[in-house]
């Protein structure tokens, strides 16, 4: 293999797959980066037996030179050394050439590295998923709807099913759902797919979530989502991410949601966000996180926390409007900062039923998104 490559664009595609590169692996290839060089130009492939991830640098992209092959062959090279490397040259143009005993040169202005290759043929082969249900979404919306519930999947191996993030699709409605037992986040959106299209209990791990976040582009250039029995694949431009899908049933989520409520509070998102942050600097200290919340006479809200050892922090919050029976409700603090930060519009409704019973934080601006927090007793 001989091929010489733009710098940006190989440190760019080594960091992306760098990703599904496994520390702790019992086989040794999978510690590598599996570098292929053909006619349509130079394939980067990683892989942790979870998930795996391949970009492609095309010849040239929009009249932009990314790479020329001058001999096809394929070779897998230590991820991390292989890394720092590309990282640290001097120079915009890499050559990069490996001999039939797989050692490999890396040049690149005055600098020269050589190291020992591993046998590409030894690499283990990509799924191939049959594409019978496949559905595009604008990456930039792909990302934001991980963002905003990736952080309620479960961080406890207790029940594994509850670690993922469960995908949903019917009648073109896409939906994302997290909890892990105390909350529930959950985010809508409407996607391009086949009317008859629809899916359930794909349980993505979160992990896989998270790393898929980091190499989508900000843009609004489609994502194509193919999901099997046990994968799912995300194809955005030159990117292929594969994902196991874990295995069992997610529970139903829909029971737990309150349909009515006895207090309804209708809040500035940004300034209940800042009071609960302030109550929590107390609470964390006193490692309980709990902070209280109750309805005034005269309809303002107040927000307290007490940490024994510290003190204690009161503040009054001023509602847009409140209506319904007065409220003494205890939640833990992270919860309700992870969820309202989680909220991009300006209002949010917050919907309880009395001190012991889940409630519920919905924007009032649409109905794509809910959190749902359960409460802490306190009183």
């Amino acid at each position: 293999m001989k091929i010489t490559v733009q710098r940006d664009k190989l440190s760019n595609a080594v960091s992306h797959v760098s990703k599904a590169v496994s520390s702790r692996t019992t086989i040794p290839i999978l510690t590598g980066i599996k570098i292929k060089a053909d006619e349509e130009g130079l394939t980067l492939t990683a892989s942790d037996s979870d998930v795996s991830i391949e970009v492609q640098i095309p010849l040239e992209e929009a009249d932009e030179w990314g790479v020329t092959v001058h001999q096809a062959g394929n070779i897998v090279l230590p991820a991390r050394i292989f890394s720092e490397i590309v990282r640290k040259l001097p120079s915009n143009e890499i050559h990069i050439e490996a001999d039939e005993r797989l050692v490999t040169s890396i040049r690149s202005g005055q600098a020269e590295f050589s190291i020992n290759g591993m046998d590409a043929n030894e690499y283990p082969q990509l799924p191939h998923l049959e594409e019978e249900k496949v559905f595009s979404i604008p990456g930039d919306l792909l990302k934001t709807m991980i963002r905003q519930t990736v952080f309620g999947v479960s961080t406890s191996e207790m029940r594994p099913i509850l670690t993922g993030l469960m995908w949903s699709l019917e009648q073109g409605k896409l939906r994302f759902v997290a909890t892990d037992s105390h909350r529930l986040a959950s985010r809508t959106a409407m996607v391009e797919c086949p009317e008859e299209l629809s899916f359930h209990n794909v349980v993505v791990p979160g992990k896989s979530c998270n790393e898929l976040v980091k190499i989508l582009d900000e843009d609004q250039s489609p994502a194509d989502i193919v999901v099997t029995d046990n994968q799912i694949l995300v194809k955005s431009k030159h990117i292929l991410f594969y994902s196991r899908l874990l295995e069992g049933t997610y529970p139903d989520t829909t029971r737990i949601i309150p349909q009515g409520s006895k207090t309804e509070i209708t809040v500035n998102t940004k300034e209940f966000l800042q009071s609960i942050e302030r109550a929590s600097l107390l609470s964390r200290e006193g490692k309980s996180n709990v902070v209280k919340m109750v309805t005034l006479p005269d309809g303002n809200v107040e927000i307290t926390s007490n940490a024994p050892e510290i003190g204690k922090v009161t503040d009054v919050l001023q509602p847009k409007a409140m209506e319904g029976e007065e409220l003494k409700i205890s939640f833990n603090a992270k919860y309700m900062i992870d969820a309202l930060r989680a909220i991009d519009s300006s209002e949010i409704k917050a919907s309880f039923n009395g001190p012991m019973s889940p409630f519920v934080l919905r924007p009032t601006d649409h109905d794509w998104m809910l959190h749902l927090i359960l409460p802490v007793r306190t009183y």
